[in-house]
């Protein structure tokens, strides 16, 4: 992992297990200002001290595999296009401390996978209650007949949120491999942030 990314990585890390940067020093027998340098970029560790880090923080940073990278990018990017949630989560852990641009950009395929996965939930529930309403709507004297024009319009109407779903998935999912593969910044659009 070359820098800055290695620094970030390591500071993330840190931060995760709760250490402040004198304790990450102590840990790998180095001065507080090598990790600040370390963190923040300015130089890239010995193999010792990358070694130690890698003990400290419970990552290996010399198992990275970059040679490969791209293709789970594609991959990882490509699988928010089916909205099958588990085909990222599977890749994601299995290639994240291997990695550093695939743990963070699985982290926004996760969020933004999420966040569909409840929508089409909702949209789901949503068409399931249709059936419901249609007949209390007739009940109240409604002209809910059928093929009477707000029965076809309610028809017709009904899936458009699973269709729209569907079509932003695709564009989000093909736009974002595009980008991961030009090494340009992705971003998912209504993705919340479940993963951090």
């Amino acid at each position: 992992m070359n820098q800055p990314n290695l620094g970030l990585k390591v500071t993330e890390l840190r931060q995760q297990k709760g250490l402040t940067q004198e304790q990450l020093a102590e840990l790998c027998e180095v001065s507080p200002r090598t990790i600040q340098r370390i963190e923040s970029g300015e130089v890239d560790p010995r193999a010792y001290t990358l070694h130690c880090l890698g003990t400290a923080l419970g990552f290996d940073f010399g198992e990275e595999e970059t040679s490969n990278e791209n293709i789970w990018l594609t991959i990882l990017h490509l699988s928010s296009i089916f909205c099958a949630l588990i085909v990222p989560l599977l890749l994601w852990s299995w290639k994240k401390n291997r990695s550093y641009k695939i743990d963070q950009q699985g982290r926004h395929v996760l969020n933004f996978q999420i966040t569909m996965t409840l929508l089409l939930f909702a949209a789901l529930f949503m068409l399931m209650f249709l059936p419901v309403l249609l007949p209390l709507m007739a009940a109240e004297g409604g002209d809910v007949v059928a093929g009477s024009p707000i029965f076809l319009l309610f028809v017709i109407c009904a899936p458009m949120p699973l269709i729209f779903i569907g079509i932003f998935c695709l564009y989000q999912g093909t736009v974002n491999a595009m980008r991961a593969l030009s090494d340009k910044p992705i971003h998912y659009a209504l993705s919340i942030p479940f993963v951090k």
